[in-house]
């Protein structure tokens, strides 16, 4: 017989986990951007690098850092329904 479920300990965690990258995310774009504003770095590739990290990888960024911060509060609110469900 399958089981499902979860344990709300292990989710809870796993949703703390998830939103803690978010703070990893954004350190690396303020990174990248911090780095190519200080690199003296002319030309068409660094037009180029800097368009394309401007429109598409810091995008692609966002959209991860908003997909975790919603899964990560899924787990959680999950946990929690668990809890409330079994009375603990």
């Amino acid at each position: 017989m399958t089981m499902y479920g979860a344990d709300p300990e292990q989710l809870t965690r796993l949703g703390r986990t998830l939103r803690d990258q978010i703070d990893a995310i954004e350190a690396m774009v303020a990174t990248v951007d911090g780095s190519l504003a200080g690199t003296p770095w002319q030309g068409p590739a660094r037009q180029r690098f800097g368009q394309e990290w401007d429109e598409s990888f810091k995008l692609a960024l966002a959209r991860l850092k908003d997909a975790f911060a919603a899964a990560g509060a899924d787990c959680v609110a999950r946990a929690d329904e668990l809890r409330r469900v079994m009375g603990t």
